[in-house]
């Protein structure tokens, strides 16, 4: 074989070496993580280390919310979820959709029981940490998610508190949350058809547990009425709402990092 025709080969024989190695990269190369608009479907079943005590059958997962329903009061017992720094920064216009939750298999409550009550359809998992896509910002306006919520508390301090706490987000990267109506008090007031139950207080509870960088958590326990309070009043021990909710929180969480977690009340790097 004549050397021009072996160089014309070899020359030919690494080309195709080279379009076979490139084939082979652009097929196998790292696929790029799902970016804020796009959360995965089952993100809320991430969370079940992080969720009060329940029995499996009475979860509700929707999209980036879980809660367990309340069919005598008409409302979720608790709603909870995970909140990230990219998930606030993306802002969906909010829909407005009231309505009743398909997934509540015994019946929601139907915006006929708030029509001319006085009461606020007031968010539990609130609309402004749903914002990140269309459908997770509709399904927060099932109403398995929304209680009864006087005007002026609704509008005001829970409203300082929820945007209080898209901001503790944005800062830490990553937040828990568990909030809910608190449904044992003796004197129930309702409304509606339904006889929804309007709840005399209100809960919040935010877990940040990044260990071993940082574990710290906050509640927050308030009166279902306006106040001008500063935000630091309403802070509460976990244990304190435990005991007010009859809810366990956290009891996935190993005991030495539990209890002192729960049993004290820590301002510091929240409200300092």
């Amino acid at each position: 074989m004549k050397r021009s025709n072996l160089k014309y080969l070899l020359i030919t024989a690494l080309i195709i070496c080279c379009l076979i190695a490139t084939l082979w990269y652009l097929k196998n190369k790292q696929q790029p993580q799902p970016s804020a608009d796009k959360v995965p479907e089952t993100k809320a079943v991430a969370l079940s280390d992080y969720l009060p005590s329940h029995q499996q059958s009475e979860l509700v997962i929707h999209t980036n919310f879980t809660l367990v329903y309340s069919e005598k009061d008409e409302q979720a017992r608790w709603v909870a979820y995970q909140l990230t720094r990219a998930e606030v920064e993306v802002n969906t216009q909010r829909s407005e959709n009231f309505r009743e939750d398909p997934l509540i298999l015994t019946g929601s409550a139907s915006l006929e029981d708030y029509r001319g009550s006085g009461y606020d359809r007031g968010h539990l998992a609130p609309a402004g940490d749903m914002g990140f896509t269309p459908k997770a910002m509709s399904e927060s306006f099932y109403l398995s998610n929304i209680s009864p919520q006087d005007p002026e508390f609704n509008r005001g301090i829970w409203r300082e508190l929820e945007e209080k706490t898209r901001k503790w987000a944005v800062a830490d990267g990553s937040l828990y949350i568990v909030t809910g109506p608190v449904l044992k008090d003796r004197r129930r007031k309702s409304i509606g058809a339904n006889k929804v139950t309007v709840p005399a207080r209100f809960y919040k509870v935010l877990l940040d547990y990044q260990p071993p960088k940082r574990i710290r958590a906050i509640a927050f326990l308030m009166s279902n009425k306006g106040s001008n309070k500063p935000l630091q009043t309403f802070a509460v021990s976990i244990d304190a709402v435990e005991e007010a909710t009859g809810l366990d929180f956290f009891p996935a969480l190993a005991d030495d990092v539990e209890t002192p977690l729960e049993s004290a009340i820590r301002l510091q790097g929240w409200l300092n």
